[in-house]
Parts: C-alpha cells; structure tokens; sequence
C-alpha cells in the first residue's frame, strides 16, 4: 500500500478545481509547508492564481472537513488570508 502524502493529496484537491488557503493544507492535508509545496507546483508547470480574502470565507469552507472556531476577540472577519487555485 502506497504512503499517504498531504502534498499529493493537496494537489488532486486544486486540480479538482477546488480553493486553498494555507490554513485549509495544513488543517486538512497535513502538508506542513504549503507554500513550498505551491511553488513545486508552480515549477511542475502549473498556473497558480491567487487572491485576498477575508479570514471567514476560509473558516468557512474549512469547516465542510475539520471543526475551527476562531477565538471570540479575533476580528476574523477583517484579517485577509490569501486563497490559491489553480487556473485552467
């Protein structure tokens, strides 16, 4: 059986079409340097796009996989994270 790689599943996520953040690969996928793994893929050739958004359209959609709760006094509605996604 062929070890289980959060980088490889990471790809297979954006090139299903999907967004994501930082904070989603390391929460979802356990790749523990995403931003090494984007700038593989982007040397592999692909058209990596990416975007500011507002912290809780992340926490949303991270939520469909994993429970994450910001703390109360986090003004995460303001806090712009940056979402990937890989252009076709």
């Amino acid at each position: 059986m062929p070890n289980f790689r959060g980088a490889d599943a990471m790809r297979e996520h954006m090139l299903e079409g999907n967004l994501i953040s930082l904070l989603e690969a390391i929460l979802i996928f356990g790749v523990q340097s995403p931003t090494a793994e984007i700038g593989r893929m982007k040397r592999d050739g692909f058209s990596i796009k990416s975007r500011r958004v507002p912290m809780t359209k992340i926490l949303v959609r991270a939520n469909k996989f994993v429970q994450c709760k910001p703390p109360v006094e986090l003004p995460h509605k303001e806090i712009l994270m940056t979402e990937y996604w890989i252009e076709r």
